[in-house]
């Protein structure tokens, strides 16, 4: 038997139990607790021969419960409701561009006034994630979902109906704390229902959804200003919500682990589905079977302790410049398109297809990608995939399987990025910049959702409040650029203003080196510390 393997002594005939006993217990917990964030334990393989830290030597126990009980069928219901949740947001901000001409003629205001309620969208944009973030991982998804969606309803309603400035600025303040909510339940979910060996596909589908939206909703909103007038896109919102809203209210289940655990504990009653009563009313007991938990008002500073953790500081300020590569495009296209070629507002709007197109090839391509490396890696390392009870992430170098396929990708992007604003700076034809915007889809974009698939795997105790940290991030980043992203554009020119944010981007790239190198041993660490302060809060008297 291995040193490691044997208990720990007890501190027997110590009749004052004080700091010692307290410290000895600590040290069992710590010793005897084999966790992951999958919930798979695991035991040294009989061939390995290696060291109890070395990957090759281990593998998954094929015991104990599912990571999820839910069926596949069931998997997929659930993952294609919330790829529809993860469209609202993105639309939302797009479908506003090709009405803001007639919005503001309409209030009798200037063209600016109308652009600032881009930039306080983008701001809630950021906040409001850090709130129903932990909101969900606290109560649930489901309560987070219905409040988020229901501010996001009344917001369309009140937009729909207002004749005042005052009134559009407040309004769409809602509507994007409202909408923006759900991009981190959206990824959330599919953290509490998928093993982390076939999260990316998941993940990919989820993340087309938030891609479609800048791509279709100029479309749909030029279609919509032009023929009914500005008012029906906010409708049109209101119609889309309700339309989302009462299947996912009547039959769409809660996921949330610390609410339901693996999908097998019954919510609280008012959190039930009509499947969740059908489910369990044959089961006794349901009431001493339902997880209680302490509430408490969502507090989104815990989305800061995520942010300033060191390997998630790197990727997510890594995450937020190849925000910016990709966003920076998309925003300039229509009025740099339609200075160069005279496009009106719907031509506009099409030629954001092909980016749209890009985008989502981009995001369900690189969720096959990032589940196919992680076996590779797996059988480069001889370790055992569980996909029915999880797999051992402690002893698993996913930053390894997660961070490889971004390179070939981030390549190809950034000098598309490069290429697309020459093209623009020289006045190419048409169909050249088309296409290399088309590219920066597939590709930034790409990298941008693989680096969120490992940010989520790195926080499987608070995937929601994991997302709210990409999304703060970003979001400010984003909003401080678009300040002055024009001014930049005029006094260096496309080219060299395109060619310079694909150099900063290039620049920072070592930084996923990092923490492919130091990442799994910053993430024991941190493990540990965990573990240790909740042994120490279990023995306190």
């Amino acid at each position: 038997m291995n040193e490691a393997d044997k208990p720990p002594p007890t501190p027997e005939g110590n009749p004052s139990h004080g700091q010692s006993s307290v410290k000895a217990k600590t040290e069992s917990l710590l010793r005897s607790t084999k966790s992951s964030d999958d919930g798979a334990a695991i035991i040294r393989d009989e061939g390995g021969g290696g060291s109890g830290g070395d990957p090759e030597s281990l593998a998954p126990v094929l015991s104990g419960p599912a990571y999820s009980t839910f069926s596949k069928r069931t998997k997929v219901w659930i993952v294609a409701m919330v790829m529809v949740s993860s469209f609202f947001s993105p639309m939302t901000a797009n479908i506003y561009f090709p009405a803001i001409h007639a919005i503001a003629k309409d209030l009798v205001v200037s063209v600016d006034l109308i652009n600032l309620t881009l930039t306080t969208y983008m701001v809630f944009q950021a906040i409001a994630p850090t709130v129903f973030g932990d909101f969900g991982d606290v109560a649930g998804r489901r309560p987070a979902f219905i409040v988020a969606l229901g501010i996001y309803f009344a917001a369309n309603i009140g937009l729909a109906l207002q004749d005042s400035y005052a009134a559009l600025l407040v309004l769409r303040m809602l509507q994007s704390a409202g909408s923006s909510g759900t991009l981190a339940l959206s990824f959330a979910v599919v953290a509490d229902i998928s093993v982390s060996a076939e999260r990316g596909k998941y993940m990919g589908f989820v993340g087309a959804g938030v891609n479609v939206g800048p791509a279709l909703s100029p479309v749909l909103g030029g279609v919509l200003a032009e023929y009914l007038g500005w008012r029906a896109i906010f409708w049109f919102c209101v119609i889309l919500t309700v339309v989302w809203l009462v299947p996912y209210i009547l039959a769409v289940p809660e996921t949330s682990r610390n609410v339901v655990g693996n999908g097998s504990i019954p919510p609280q009653g008012w959190n039930r589905t009509l499947v969740d009563y059908v489910r369990f009313r044959r089961r006794s007991g349901i009431q001493e079977e339902v997880r209680t938990r302490k509430a408490r008002f969502p507090n989104p500073l815990r989305t800061l302790a995520i942010v300033f953790q060191r390997d998630m500081a790197l990727l997510l300020g890594f995450n937020a410049m190849l925000y910016l590569v990709f966003i920076i495009a998309a925003a300039t296209l229509s009025p740099i398109f339609a200075d160069i070629y005279g496009l009106n507002d719907l031509q506009l709007g099409l030629c954001y297809l092909p980016y749209g197109v890009g985008c989502c090839i981009a995001a369900i391509g690189q969720g096959y990608i990032l589940d196919w490396n992680y076996r590779r890696t797996a059988r480069q390392i001889g370790f055992r995939i569980d996909y029915k009870h999880g797999d051992d992430l402690s002893k698993f170098p996913i930053e390894r399987a997660r961070i490889q396929p971004v390179l070939p990708f981030l390549s190809v992007g950034l000098l598309a990025t490069i290429g697309y604003g020459w093209a623009l700076q020289y006045r190419a034809p048409l169909a050249l910049p088309l296409v290399l915007i088309f590219l920066i889809g597939l590709t930034v974009t790409g990298s941008f959702s693989i680096v969120q698939t490992l940010i989520v795997d790195l926080n499987p105790e608070a995937p929601a409040t994991a997302v709210a940290a990409v999304n703060l991030v970003r979001c400010l980043c984003g909003a401080a650029v678009m300040a002055f992203i024009e001014q930049m554009l005029n006094s260096m020119g496309r080219g060299w203003c395109y060619t310079f944010w694909a150099l900063l981007c290039a620049a920072l790239a070592p930084s996923l080196a990092i923490v492919e190198r130091l990442g799994p041993r910053w993430r024991e660490e941190r493990r540990l510390r965990t573990l240790k302060q909740s042994a120490e809060s279990r023995v306190k008297p």
